[in-house]
């Protein structure tokens, strides 16, 4: 008899990454102040946040992956409390060179304070509170491939200097679907902290 080569969680991340892409128009964001647009680029002020977070040693794509489910097995009931909590949007991974990896992490829903949050069950995910401040951003459509971040990372560095705005830190990609989402429906940005 044939025996499938899917495990329990293989499925269950399939079921993951479809409902997020069900729903990933209703899903809740960020909130920043737009301080400026220049076609594709907005430079915005963030309020703080709260995130999980983990860190892979991996390439980009791998990474990626293996990052977001780390951080949904969280969500969807992996903590202290078997307590599932809202998916919101973008998935954010930056590269960390120094590190050789790169870290993945999720906004929290804004109702929650980082102490009303349950503990993780994974030690490789932690949950922090964060303030971006002022952040550039680019947006592209299509697959947010290694390629493709890289080349939208270079063109916001460009205006950038154009621009005489300094860089703070890692370069971030944002997803705002997940894999299943056809390209043309697509939502992706780059994101960099600035003076």
């Amino acid at each position: 008899m044939y025996k499938s080569s899917f495990s329990k969680s293989n499925w269950k991340t399939i079921i993951i990454f479809l409902s997020f892409t069900v729903t990933v128009m209703g899903l809740e964001t960020p909130h920043y102040t737009l301080l400026n647009k220049d076609q594709k680029i907005e430079i915005r002020d963030y309020k703080s946040a709260v995130i999980a977070k983990t860190f892979v040693y991996d390439s980009y794509k791998s990474a990626a992956s293996t990052g977001f489910r780390r951080i949904a097995n969280f969500i969807f009931g992996g903590n202290n409390r078997n307590q599932g909590i809202e998916m919101t949007a973008p998935v954010i991974i930056s590269k960390d060179i120094k590190k050789n990896g790169h870290e993945i992490f999720f906004f929290m829903p804004k109702k929650y304070e980082l102490d009303e949050l349950p503990k993780p069950n994974l030690e490789n995910v932690l949950l922090k509170e964060i303030i971006l401040g002022k952040v550039a951003s680019i947006s592209f459509g299509g697959w947010a491939s290694e390629k493709n971040a890289n080349f939208y990372t270079e063109q916001l560095t460009k205006y950038l200097k154009l621009n005489n705005y300094e860089t703070i830190g890692s370069f971030m990609v944002a997803q705002y679907n997940s894999p299943w989402a056809i390209p043309p429906f697509r939502k992706n940005e780059i994101l960099v902290k600035i003076n």
